[in-house]
Parts: C-alpha cells; structure tokens; sequence
C-alpha cells in the first residue's frame, strides 16, 4: 500500500499543478487547474507488494528499485554465489559455482574469461575478460529485491540475478544453471 501512495506523490511533484492522473483506485483522474486556490487529491490505494514476478507498471515502466545508489555498490545474491558491483555507468556480476562453461575465450582477452557477465549503460551486455572478482562484497540482496543506479537496474530471484539497462531493455541473467544474455 506504501508504494501506491509514493508513487502519487512522485507524480505530483513531477507534474506540479496541472495534472494529477491514474492514482484514483477506479481509473479516475484528478486535475488541479493554476487558479488562485490549488485543490490536489491523493487517493490511497491497497495494491500488493511486488513480488519476483512483478512486471512492468501500468505505465510501461518497472516498479521502483527497493534500493537506489548513486555510487559503486557491491551486493551479492542470498546464497553468496553470485557478487555483483553496480554504479550508473556499468554493472557486473561473477560466479563462483556454475553447471555452464562459456565459450572459448576472444583472442585479445589474456586473463580469466566468463566468470561473469557486463553490461555498460546503453551498451549491450557481455561476458567477462578479467584478472579481478566481484565476488566476496556487499550485502545480500534478498529474493524479490532490486537495486538500482542510474538506468541500470538488478532483481534477486532464486532464478538468480538478472540486470539490465531500463531504458534500452538489453542485460544479461546470472545463475548457477545458466547464463543469458539479451
């Protein structure tokens, strides 16, 4: 129910007194015109938590991350076997137990290769040629969180960790099973 009311209010201080739409829990709207008085309604409405499954708003756009950072953050999956570091500019997850192998490695690549996926905000994700580890930091993101920096935007599941770029769609899904890139 807390979301509901938050995202209202987000959305009024964004559209300022002109309008104030889709927070009325029967499809209603409510307008407040510039005039001397400014009347704003703000409807409560029960909706239920997101869950791992929860897809897009009504609006298109994901729900809003549980955390949000602006700066390099490590996290890791609740099991530990997948750590992750994300800022605004690019995210990074590793592995350390796998039932997949990767390709083989590029040409140019000369430290270890696939133990991990990239993706660069509004660039394409890939596998990772590294000498390093985003393994072993931060805290856990528990099953059915996310967190987000920037456009960049990572969901916990026991599916495993799946990041991708919110306003190009591409990323990349992490688990012990398998990999996908899309």
């Amino acid at each position: 129910m807390r979301r509901s009311r938050i995202r209202c209010l987000m959305l009024t201080a964004t559209v300022g007194v002109w309008a104030l739409a889709g927070c009325g829990d029967d499809g209603t709207s409510t307008t407040a015109a510039a005039t001397t008085t400014t009347t704003e309604t703000v409807t409560d409405t029960v909706a239920a938590e997101p869950s791992e499954e929860s897809g897009p708003g009504t609006d298109g756009a994901p729900p809003p991350a549980d955390l949000e950072v602006a700066e390099l953050t490590s996290f890791s999956s609740p099991t530990g076997n997948i750590g992750c570091v994300v800022d605004p500019a690019s995210v990074r997850c590793d592995i350390a137990e796998r039932d997949w192998s990767p390709p083989p490695a590029p040409a140019d690549c000369s430290l270890d290769y696939g133990q991990g996926v990239q993706l660069t905000a509004g660039g394409t994700a890939e596998l990772v040629c590294a000498g390093d580890t985003a393994l072993g930091g931060g805290s856990a993101l528990a099953y059915g969180e996310s967190i987000a920096a920037g456009l960049l935007r990572c969901d916990s599941s026991r599916a495993g960790i799946t990041c991708r770029d919110i306003e190009t769609g591409r990323g990349f899904s992490l688990a012990r099973g398998s990999y996908e890139i899309f």
